[in-house]
């Protein structure tokens, strides 16, 4: 006789990833942590920021994405949110006026929906190489400056609350049915992903 977890596990294995992903249930709690980290890092972002060293994000690329299947847009948010983990990583962030506390805090969350994450998708391959062109872009803009200026570090805080905002829109529009709230064990899936994460972020 088929039992309950043996028909989840059957439907887990021929239904999309999407489906089984344990991430999808809960993933506005840490993007809401992840965002306080970000507002005690430093004063109230405000428009006031967006001139200087804009960066334009691909839009396009966003839009595309947003039209794709549900696997590819998980592993675009994967993909953004380990390059945005590399941001914080950088060497010159120890010159950042926030305590070193809030960037550890704000990686450690950003880290754990990584691997969450990982453990939907089955693709470890280079992120798309426009994602990738942005956050280069953003921190030539930023990190890479020396003697960098507040704004400068206003701008790194406003364009990653910017982008946060933008994955949890895609996330809303994935339409999950109902076995989603299911909880899935993926013991093996996670033993293949909890490798570091790559060195070579941009």
């Amino acid at each position: 006789m088929v039992t309950w977890t043996g028909l989840l596990f059957i439907l887990c294995g021929t239904l999309t990833s999407a489906l089984c992903c344990d991430w999808l249930t809960h993933y506005k709690a840490p993007m809401e942590e992840a965002r306080g980290f970000l507002t005690r890092m430093g004063d109230q972002l405000t428009e006031q920021h967006s001139s200087v060293h804009p960066v334009r994000f691909p839009k396009h690329l966003y839009k595309q994405i947003k039209n794709s299947e549900v696997d590819s847009k998980l592993v675009f948010i994967r993909d953004s949110l380990q390059l945005i983990f590399c941001l914080y990583r950088h060497d010159n962030l120890s010159a950042a006026p926030w305590g070193a506390d809030k960037t550890e805090g704000f990686l450690t969350v950003i880290h754990r929906q990584i691997m969450e994450l990982s453990a939907c998708v089955s693709t470890n391959s280079p992120a798309n190489s426009r994602l990738r062109s942005y956050y280069r872009t953003l921190a030539n803009s930023t990190l890479s400056c020396s003697g960098c200026s507040t704004a400068s570090w206003q701008l790194l805080r406003k364009e990653t609350k910017l982008r946060l905002e933008q994955l949890e829109l895609l996330v809303a529009s994935i339409r999950v049915p109902a076995a989603a709230s299911r909880r899935r064990s993926a013991a093996t899936q996670q033993q293949r992903n909890t490798d570091t994460i790559s060195e070579d972020c941009l």
